[in-house]
Parts: structure tokens; C-alpha cells; sequence
């Protein structure tokens, strides 16, 4: 079997929610996002194809695994109920460095406000640290059967928030949820900032996004330097691969009557 199909495969082997199995182009999608990850051209990936299980979505990691198809240094994460596909390494650098050179912009999303406001990183630092030790001690681990259960911990953290710093954002949102879990982006302008290429695996040059994250339009400006940089070193470590080509990055602007975080 070709690579392709032995990714294919193992996703549909692995990954069915009831009778209904992933579509090929899903697969295959999943495949290039995997391989990502795996390279270090992103930090994690969020599993959001279905509603396959943390514990699924790891025996699919092992397939890949045992097939030598990706690296056994990937382990997945079970984020209360959530399931990451993640390169521990890759993500820990990359927290630390964000923090360490003051390159994470955290922006404050309360359903108080009049209009989200860029806020002080440090207000992630408990949460942040909690992070950095559950990633230190996750290199640790042996390829497993089952998802690694982040904890009751979790329970205490924006999901969000966290999302944000797992899937290497530059930006992420914030918002106090002890007092709501709405926030104040309905009808705000987000510029949109989309990072996609092709997977050289698949003859048909099949194209994935790798990253998409949104920026509230009136702190563009402010945070231009946050987006440049993390373009440039996206752009460096795509420069350090061959599984995936054509990196493009773009950008929209749209305005919904409602956002969901």
C-alpha cells in the first residue's frame, strides 16, 4: 500500500463515530495535518473530523505509529472530553518561547466589554505553568493505548485560552468564566489569518489548512508585529521540510452576529 492509503486507511479503520467512517478526502486531510504536527510545522491539532473519541484517536495515532508513518514522540491528549493530536516538544518550545520573548498577545473577550482589548499575558501564568509541567512530564511518556487524561486541573482552565497556546497562535482569546461564557465579539469585524499548503503525499495535491485564527479587526494594527513574526517563523520552519509545499498565507475580514469560543 502506498502511503496514502495506509493513512487512509487506518483512519477509517480507527475512527468511525456509529457506523459512519471518515471519507477519503477526510482521511487524507487528517493525513497532512498529522504529518504537520509531526514535523513541527504546527504544535497540535485539535481532532474535530467526527465525533471519534480521545481513546480512538490514539489507537489511529498507534496505527500510524506502528506503521512507522509518523514519529513516536505524538501523543494524544484528552482535554476534558477534547481530543489533541500533539508533538509535546514542539508545543512546550514553543509556550516557552512565546512567553519568554513577550510574543503572545492575549486578548480580553468579557461579555462586559464594549470591545475586546489586548490584556497582560501574566494573567496566564498559573495556568500557563500548570501546562508546561503536563507537556515536561507528557515527553516522558511511552506510545500508550489510551489518550493521556490531562485532569482535574483542566477542569479550572479556558479551554479556549489553552487551545490557543496549543495550537501555537500568536494570539489567543481570553475571557473570565467565572462570570460568563459569552463575549463581547458579536457583530466585531475579525480579520482572519489562514495558513494552508499541499501534501506532496498525495498525488492529486490534496490542500489543508494548517492554521486559522482570527484577530479583532481594531487591534490589528497594534498586534502587527505578533502576526509578522509568526508568519516568519512559520515561514522558516516550512523551509526546514519536504512532506508538505506552496505555503500560503492569507487573510479576510468577516463580522458574525455571533462567535463561539
Amino acid at each position: 500500500m502506498s502511503t496514502q492509503e495506509l493513512f487512509v486507511a487506518a483512519a477509517r479503520k480507527c475512527l468511525s463515530a456509529g457506523r459512519k467512517s471518515l471519507s477519503v478526502p477526510q482521511s487524507l486531510d487528517l493525513a497532512a495535518q498529522v504529518s504537520a504536527v509531526d514535523f513541527g510545522l504546527k504544535p497540535a491539532l485539535l481532532y474535530d473530523s467526527n465525533c471519534a473519541s480521545a481513546d480512538q484517536v490514539q489507537q489511529y495515532l498507534s496505527s500510524l505509529q506502528s506503521s512507522q508513518l509518523v514519529s513516536n514522540s505524538l501523543l494524544t491528549l484528552d482535554l476534558n472530553g477534547n481530543a489533541l493530536i500533539v508533538n509535546p516538544v514542539r508545543v512546550r518550545s514553543n509556550v516557552e518561547q512565546l512567553f519568554g520573548d513577550n510574543k503572545l498577545a492575549v486578548i480580553d473577550v468579557c461579555h462586559s466589554l464594549e470591545k475586546p482589548a489586548v490584556t497582560d499575558p501574566l494573567r496566564l501564568k498559573s495556568m500557563t505553568r500548570d501546562l508546561l509541567l503536563l507537556l515536561r512530564e507528557a515527553e516522558q511518556l511511552q506510545p500508550a493505548e489510551k489518550a493521556h487524561y490531562v485532569g482535574e486541573k483542566a477542569e479550572e482552565w479556558n479551554l479556549c485560552t489553552v487551545f490557543g497556546l496549543l495550537l501555537g497562535f500568536p494570539v489567543t482569546y481570553w475571557f473570565d468564566q467565572t462570570e460568563s461564557f459569552e463575549n463581547c465579539l458579536s457583530m466585531t469585524p475579525l480579520m482572519v489569518t489562514t495558513a494552508s499548503a499541499t501534501w506532496q503525499a498525495d498525488p492529486a495535491g490534496h490542500r489543508c489548512c494548517l492554521y486559522s485564527f482570527s484577530v479583532p479587526a481594531v487591534l490589528v494594527k497594534s498586534l502587527q508585529s505578533n502576526l509578522e513574526n509568526w508568519r516568519l517563523c512559520l515561514q522558516e520552519r516550512f523551509e526546514q521540510q519536504n512532506v508538505l509545499k506552496d505555503l500560503t498565507v492569507c487573510q479576510s475580514t468577516v463580522t458574525l452576529p455571533s462567535v463561539c469560543l
